[in-house]
C-alpha cells in the first residue's frame, strides 16, 4: 500500500491536491501545518520542504513539492484515477503542464494580491494593492469564462485537476470581493466542482482543520481593506 501524507492548511491552494487525491480514492493523511505558530518555517517541516510553503506530498518517505509538480506526478502514478486526459505525444502532455502552469505562475500571483494585499503594502495602500490585482485578473477571467462558456470542464466533458485548480482560484477570490458576477460560465464551474463527492470530502477536511485552528486561537482571518 502507498504511504500518502499531505502537509497543507485550509484555504491555501493545498486544497488542489487534496481534492486529487480524494479523486483518486487511495488512502492519504493530512497533516495541518500551523502557520501563525510558524510551523512552516521550522526545521521539523522544513526537512520536508525546505521553502516554508503548503503544500508538501509525503509519498512513500518521500517528499515533493509546487502544485504542477505533485498534480503530474499524482496523475502518472495514478492512472486510472485519469486526473488528466491521456495525453499521446510530448506536446499534448507539456501542454497540460503549461495550463497547471497557468494556474500557478500567473494566476495564483494575482489571486494573493486579491487576498491579502496588506502583505505586499503597508496597510494604507492596500486598497490600491487589491485593486490592481482585481484589474488584472479580469483579462484571465474572461479567457477562462470563454474557455468554459461551451463545455462542462476545462477539457471538454472530463473533469481533471485543472478544474480543480481553477475552483480555488475562483472560490479564493470570490471571498476577497473580487466581482464573479460578469463570469456566469465560471460560476457554473464553481457550482459542478462543489458537486463533486470528492470536493465535498475534500472541503470537509478543511472545514475541521478550520475549528481545530479556531479552538487553538491559530485560526487566520484577514484584516478588512481600509475605505
Amino acid at each position: 500500500m502507498t504511504d500518502i501524507t499531505l502537509f497543507y492548511a485550509p484555504q491555501t491552494c493545498a486544497r488542489v491536491p487534496a481534492i486529487a487525491l480524494e479523486e483518486i480514492g487511495a488512502p492519504f493523511e493530512t497533516r495541518l501545518v500551523r502557520f501563525l505558530k510558524g510551523e512552516h518555517k521550522s526545521p521539523d517541516y522544513k526537512q520536508y520542504n525546505p521553502k516554508g510553503k503548503v503544500p508538501c506530498l509525503l509519498i512513500d518517505g518521500k517528499s515533493l513539492t509546487e502544485n504542477v509538480a505533485i498534480l503530474s506526478y499524482l496523475n502518472e502514478r495514478f492512472p486510472v484515477a485519469r486526473l488528466l486526459p491521456p495525453a499521446i505525444g510530448a506536446l499534448p502532455r507539456y501542454r497540460q503542464i503549461a495550463d497547471l502552469s497557468f494556474c500557478a505562475a500567473t494566476l495564483h500571483p494575482i489571486v494573493t494580491r486579491i487576498r491579502i494585499p496588506f502583505f505586499f503594502s503597508r496597510a494604507e495602500h492596500a486598497r490600491a494593492v487589491w485593486e490592481s490585482g482585481c484589474e488584472a485578473m479580469k483579462e484571465y477571467f474572461s479567457l477562462i469564462e470563454e474557455r468554459l462558456a461551451n463545455r462542462h470542464w476545462w477539457y471538454g466533458e472530463e473533469w481533471s485537476v485543472m478544474d480543480a485548480y481553477l475552483y480555488w482560484i475562483f472560490w479564493r477570490v470570490q471571498g476577497a470581493d473580487f466581482d464573479v458576477t460578469p463570469y456566469a460560465a465560471f460560476q457554473d464551474h464553481a457550482v459542478r466542482m462543489e458537486e463533486r463527492p470528492s470536493v465535498q470530502r475534500a472541503l470537509q477536511r478543511e472545514a475541521e482543520a478550520e475549528q481545530q485552528l479556531e479552538a487553538e486561537g491559530l485560526k487566520f482571518s484577514p484584516p478588512p481593506l481600509p475605505d
